[in-house]
């Protein structure tokens, strides 16, 4: 009789937790998208039972090192930094308008002096003494002043009465014999002219059959017009090669090597 009442309550209690889980199975899932703002960016690819919870603290903080801090902070200036003027005119102070410099200032403020030797560039126009505008040239100095001569060689500076013309130099027969233009070939015919006269038979020959028939040009059907330009002519497969041919198809000698 236990055993049956323990089943019994076994039973009923499973069918009661069957129930609740079929009902809880039955509920619709929550529609995330309830608040787009949300969850427009941070979408997840997975289906979500419950809403995330909502923070509301602050953000991850951060702890710095004292010496980081030091390198966050922005520099300072020096204590003995000045800002620049706000004008170029400033007031000058008393004690620098009755200031008087010293002589080491005074021997700084000198320029300084050039080497001793040192001369200053020559002008680019000298001045002419009056004894070099007036002096007359020696005898000696005329004499070196004028072309020295050689004894032997014409110079057209020369007077004809001292040196005599050079003699125009006697070629040889072999010399005058190079010297000549090759001439033509005598079977050799010159440029036709741009512009020549045609003979009158030309202009009423008139063309056999023959020349008519080569002065076409060779018809040739199209592949889909059934022309196959791999066929072989009767001609060439009857074809026997001459004893020559054979001969030069063979191998050389010094090439074949011996079995």
């Amino acid at each position: 009789m236990c055993n049956k009442q323990s089943f019994l309550c076994y039973a009923s209690a499973a069918h009661v937790s069957m129930a609740t889980r079929m009902v809880q199975l039955a509920q619709p899932k929550p529609n995330l998208l309830r608040f787009p703002d949300r969850y427009c960016h941070t979408r997840s690819v997975y289906w979500l039972d419950e809403l995330p919870p909502e923070r509301n603290g602050s953000t991850t903080t951060f702890e710095l090192t004292p010496h980081w801090s030091q390198l966050c902070g922005r520099k300072r200036l020096n204590s003995g930094f000045e800002q620049s003027r706000s004008s170029p005119q400033w007031e000058v102070s008393v004690a620098a308008l009755s200031a008087y410099p010293s002589n080491r200032v005074c021997s700084l403020a000198l320029p300084r002096l050039p080497t001793v030797g040192w001369e200053p560039d020559r002008p680019l126009l000298a001045s002419l003494s009056r004894a070099v505008q007036t002096a007359v040239a020696s005898p000696r100095v005329c004499q070196l002043a004028c072309p020295k001569r050689r004894q032997g060689l014409y110079s057209p500076h020369s007077s004809k009465t001292s040196l005599a013309p050079p003699h125009p130099a006697a070629t040889s027969s072999r010399l005058q014999l190079l010297a000549l233009p090759k001439s033509d070939h005598p079977q050799y015919a010159q440029d036709r002219q741009v512009s020549w006269p045609v003979p009158g038979p030309v202009r009423k020959a008139v063309a056999s059959e023959r020349v008519q028939v080569l002065s076409q040009p060779n018809q040739r059907k199209a592949l889909f017009q059934g022309y196959n330009p791999y066929t072989v002519t009767l001609a060439a497969r009857s074809a026997s090669a001459s004893p020559r041919l054979q001969e030069l198809c063979l191998p050389l000698p010094r090439k074949c090597k011996g079995k």
